[in-house]
């Protein structure tokens, strides 16, 4: 027990001092002198069923304060709901800028869905040469000054991606306990200090808000290089990189997530659709994953509860190693919950929700290995090795 504690408290310092800061919030887009210029940026938005908050994103768009020439592509990937239909009522009711709704039809084989939206809105955008493109979600609300900021940001700093990790929605119990650790767990796995650093080998970006030059993606070959991956976000911000762009991610002040998750099986379902994938479908890595949450999270606890009721000095040694990753676990997750503005007595129950992501993490594996693969609203993708095409998921 003294042993496990000790390896776990050093893991606690380690990420405390030698992880970039990754727990701290203050990474936001500097403020500072605009362009003289505005550059064109067309604005690409891929849907699939999105009825339900179209109401609540699409119109945010429409409404930017942006100086230069802007344009709004969506695209319908395949809805039932209506989606596209919404979408032309919603631009004509509200005017703004140019929206085009358009559908490229079923992705062929060895696309995933989403990707081959963004392809073809893409497509459509050429026909305007612009700059920047916007790659966000449907779900995704913009303030009106949210696109000024990013391109006064890319073009400022030279940057060829530039991100903003959107404010996902926390109304319901399950989001307070769940949604603020999503943020602190995704930092932890990628500190975004390291993945502006130039030369560094840490690339990331928020999929619901991506600024993208469009020279920069042509450079690297998207979205056809990445046109297998369920995390495209990840995937995308790794071709720019690798092809010498130059990348930056970072928390949003205005941008927010309108989707709601009320309930713990919405919430379980947004991770373990592409937990698995993340480990790169592989059980050896599905297994050091679960040891290292096991160790970091649930060690601590365990060894302050046991090491004080075994007594003596080797469970006064346990307790006391215990109590300090438990410690600094929670001090660490301090900021997430103010950038949240989430109660701080929250803090203290990380190695819960800790166990919550490992369950979803473990349910993904059984998912794949059952054959339901990555589902998303009606499609199953399999590993990209296996990938001939996305099917209609059974059940």
């Amino acid at each position: 027990m003294v042993w496990c504690a000790a390896v776990s408290a050093a893991a606690w310092a380690w990420l405390l001092l030698g992880r970039s800061f990754f727990w701290r919030t203050d990474v936001r887009l500097p403020p500072g002198r605009e362009p003289r210029a505005w550059p064109a940026v067309t604005v690409v938005v891929p849907a699939r069923d999105e009825a339900a908050v179209l109401p609540s994103s699409l119109p945010t768009l429409l409404a930017q304060d942006y100086p230069g020439p802007l344009r709004v592509v969506l695209v319908d990937d395949g809805s039932t709901d209506g989606t596209g239909a919404l979408a032309r009522e919603l631009g004509a009711r509200r005017g703004g800028p140019p929206l085009t709704v358009s559908s490229p039809g079923d992705p062929p084989p060895g696309w995933t869905g989403k990707l081959w939206a963004v392809r073809h809105g893409m497509a459509l955008a050429r026909a305007d040469g612009p700059r920047y493109l916007l790659l966000t979600d449907a779900d995704i609300a913009h303030d009106p000054g949210s696109l000024r900021a990013l391109v006064a940001a890319a073009e400022r700093g030279g940057y060829d991606l530039v991100s903003l990790m959107a404010r996902l929605r926390v109304t319901s119990r399950w989001e307070r306990l769940v949604v603020p650790a999503f943020v602190y767990f995704f930092a932890q796995l990628y500190p975004f200090r390291r993945v502006s650093r130039r030369g560094g080998r840490t690339a990331a970006a928020a999929g619901g808000c991506v600024l993208l030059r469009t020279a920069a993606a042509e450079r690297a070959g998207v979205p056809e290089a990445i046109r297998y991956a369920v995390i495209d976000d990840v995937s995308l911000a790794r071709a720019v990189k690798s092809s010498g762009g130059r990348i930056w991610l970072g928390l949003a002040d205005r941008v927010h997530s309108v989707r709601p998750y009320p309930r713990l099986a919405d919430l379980w379902l947004m991770v373990a659709r592409s937990a698995y994938c993340q480990l790169r479908y592989h059980p050896l890595l599905l297994a050091g994953a679960v040891v290292a949450l096991v160790w970091a999270y649930l060690v601590p606890p365990a060894a302050l509860v046991l090491g004080w009721a075994a007594g003596g000095a080797p469970g006064v040694v346990s307790a006391v190693l215990g109590g300090f990753g438990w410690l600094v676990m929670t001090v660490t997750y301090v900021p997430v919950l103010r950038y949240y503005r989430q109660p701080l007595l929250l803090a203290p129950t990380l190695p819960f929700t800790a166990l919550l992501y490992t369950a979803m993490t473990v349910d993904s594996a059984v998912r794949h290995h059952r054959g339901r693969g990555t589902a998303w609203k009606g499609r199953t993708y399999p590993r990209p090795g296996r990938l001939s095409g996305p099917r209609p998921e059974e059940g």
